[in-house]
């Protein structure tokens, strides 16, 4: 059902869990066609009647996903209509976790930043190692953060928090983001597989279609609204992919040096 993908690693488990990995060492960024896989996934997960439940997760132990990839940032500043098309896919794909109706868990192994937050951050679970790192620094690179979490930080953490992580980029360690309500529980390393896969396989094991049906009761108001801001909140980053400043960034990074931004 799944052949298509290219990009992810697969793991279907007896008891109807799906594992999908972000394979991509060392730090999962997101880059080719591994946001158009997972969201193919994400969608045919729904009529996947052998799937109950979806976990995410990163290969290794340094990163569950570090986002997007700098030097792919720096191809695309010279390819504007396939910079296009990548926030047109990252609409996609939140859309598509959005409309997910079986249980997603994220198990997260490392650092999530960025996408990797998102990701993360939209799963109606989420489990992390104690000590990594979860932050959206698209403000450093000189992008909006419109491919979500813009829309959910707030969701989980309320307003002032969410703005002070938002426009600083500033990282937060699991154990305090758990604290607050960011994610569900941060524990060490050796529990991560007891916790984030004990949650899973209890759920597969547990009544579906009223789990199903509570996960989306749940979610709907959340689904309501952010659809209904979704387009404005990636276009925004589209508009920031073409800034100056997002330029600088990107050759501030590649070159190991601090970016001087003119704010345009």
């Amino acid at each position: 059902m799944y052949d298509y993908v290219t990009a992810l690693t697969l793991d279907r488990r007896d008891n109807g869990v799906l594992v999908v990995t972000f394979d991509n060492p060392p730090t999962n960024s997101f880059k080719g066609v591994m946001h158009d896989d997972l969201r193919r996934v994400l969608v045919d997960v729904n009529e996947d009647h052998r799937t109950k439940v979806v976990v995410i997760t990163g290969g290794g132990e340094k990163a569950f996903s570090a986002g997007g990839d700098v030097r792919e940032m720096k191809r695309l500043l010279s390819e504007p209509r396939e910079t296009l098309h990548g926030f047109v896919e990252a609409r996609r794909l939140l859309e598509a976790m959005l409309r997910l109706e079986k249980p997603l868990i994220a198990r997260v192994n490392g650092h999530a930043i960025g996408l990797g937050a998102t990701l993360a951050l939209f799963s109606d679970l989420s489990y992390a190692v104690e000590g990594v790192r979860i932050a959206d620094p698209h403000v450093a690179v000189g992008y909006a953060a419109g491919d979500g979490g813009a829309l959910i930080w707030p969701q989980l953490i309320g307003y002032m928090r969410a703005r002070e992580y938002l426009l600083t980029g500033d990282p937060i360690l699991s154990q305090d983001a758990a604290a607050m309500g960011l994610i569900n529980r941060a524990v060490p390393r050796e529990q991560l597989d007891e916790v984030a896969y004990g949650m899973a396989d209890r759920l597969a094991a547990g009544a579906s279609v009223a789990i199903n049906l509570t996960k989306q009761a749940i979610n709907l108001p959340l689904r309501r609204q952010l659809e209904g801001m979704l387009d404005a909140s990636v276009w925004f980053e589209a508009i920031s992919a073409f800034s100056s400043d997002h330029g600088e960034a990107v050759d501030a990074f590649l070159n190991a040096r601090t970016p001087a931004f003119k704010g345009d």
